[in-house]
């Protein structure tokens, strides 16, 4: 399932509690519902594009003025009456959303206007705008799109997204409450460093997560499927069927590798938060890594995800995350907490103590001092913890 990072919501209700999360599931829709979908997404692409050229143009509008908006254009234009006037209103409230968001949440940028060659298809439906019956999912405008049902939904679905992603594939994401399951009691505590050769190295060797190099298994494919790209391209004009069936060829191994990383990185987040009360993090940024020679490997690693992942499944069974700066941490004994006065090279992967005489891996002892701080207090990030989220927000189930 696809993920992002966002808050999860949790609501009272007599007899336990529920949480609200995303169901996602593969559309199988024929050439004539692509054709419906495309439309549609057109029409709500040139809503959004004219709600951000209102913007740009001093006039401010709110979600009132935004909605005076869609029934002059629908009185107007046939174009845009033909469309679902449900997708169309809930593209006008994420516009008004992220506007909102611009102007409140720090380095949050203005909306920009969406170009047909660089933005995929995404459709809200509210519940008076879909149905599910006989296994298919039912849209305005006659539209029925087979669904694969992968797994049961727990309730009766409030929302649903229909979008498309970069290989041009179409998925159903429906909005469902499900009764939340308790996380087991947990009294450990771990601490995780981030690394290329090892993805996360930590406190206790039986939760690292090895570097297990995904795209590096099929890079036989992706070369091949690389060169015939390389073949069939054409300098000038518009590219040929070939080329596009291998471009799509292309962009699907490096899909496959990149969602087997991914689910690895829920397994291994699960199985730590499962078992520690206090998780104790590396605040990595592994941004400039993309300009050394260790980019391709850091990629396929995919730390960051990583990261996320583990965030993420902590703050939903309720740990204690504490993001600890990643400043000196190579340089310092985890045993007597003396300090180096140089860096250690990269190529020193054993960490010896002037001091005290310590010796332990490099990496090994940098998560027991990331640790050793957490537990302290000593960092000036503060913690992540289980809180109550703003309404709205929804996380994808696992």
């Amino acid at each position: 399932m696809w993920h992002l990072w966002t808050a999860h919501q949790w609501w009272g209700i007599a007899g336990g509690v529920d949480e609200i999360v995303r169901y996602t599931y593969r559309l199988r829709p024929g050439a004539q519902a692509q054709r419906s979908l495309s439309q549609e997404w057109g029409r709500c692409r040139f809503l959004w594009n004219e709600a951000v050229h209102q913007h740009t143009t001093g006039n401010r509008p709110t979600l009132a003025k935004l909605g005076k908006l869609l029934t002059e254009l629908r009185g107007k234009n046939a174009w845009m009456r033909e469309g679902s006037q449900v997708a169309q209103q809930a593209t006008l409230r994420a516009y008004a959303q992220a506007l909102q968001q611009s102007y409140t949440v720090k380095g949050r940028g203005r909306p920009r206007y969406k170009a047909k060659k660089r933005t995929w298809a995404s459709l809200e439906y509210s519940t008076r705008g879909f149905s599910l019956r006989d296994g298919r999912l039912k849209l305005p405008k006659g539209v029925s799109i087979p669904v694969v049902w992968s797994r049961e939904l727990p309730s009766v679905p409030t929302s649903v997204r229909v979008y498309q992603d970069s290989l041009g594939d179409w998925y159903a994401s429906f909005v469902v409450r499900r009764e939340a399951k308790p996380a087991p009691e947990a009294e450990g505590r771990i601490g995780i460093d981030w690394g290329v050769s090892t993805t996360a190295t930590t406190t206790d060797e039986h939760y690292d997560l090895p570097y297990l190099g995904h795209r590096r298994r099929c890079a036989a494919e992706l070369a091949k499927a690389q060169r015939t790209m390389a073949r069939r391209h054409r300098k000038g004009g518009k590219q040929s069927n070939g080329y596009q069936r291998a471009r799509r060829q292309t962009a699907r191994l490096h899909k496959k590798a990149a969602r087997q990383t991914e689910h690895d990185s829920r397994v291994w987040a699960k199985r730590v938060t499962d078992h520690h009360d206090l998780i104790a993090v590396e605040d990595f940024h592994p941004m400039f890594l993309t300009r050394s020679t260790m980019a391709r490997k850091a990629a396929d690693a995919a730390i960051g995800a990583a990261k996320r992942e583990l965030v993420t499944s902590a703050a939903r069974a309720g740990r204690k995350v504490v993001l600890v700066t990643p400043a000196y941490t190579t340089m310092t004994c985890s045993g007597c907490f003396a300090r180096a006065k140089q860096p250690p090279g990269l190529g020193e992967r054993t960490f010896r103590c002037q001091a005290c005489g310590y010796t332990a891996g490099r990496d090994r002892n940098a998560a027991r001092v990331i640790l050793a701080v957490a537990e302290r207090g000593h960092t000036s990030v503060e913690d992540i913890r289980h809180v109550q989220p703003p309404s709205g927000e929804v996380v994808d189930a696992v």
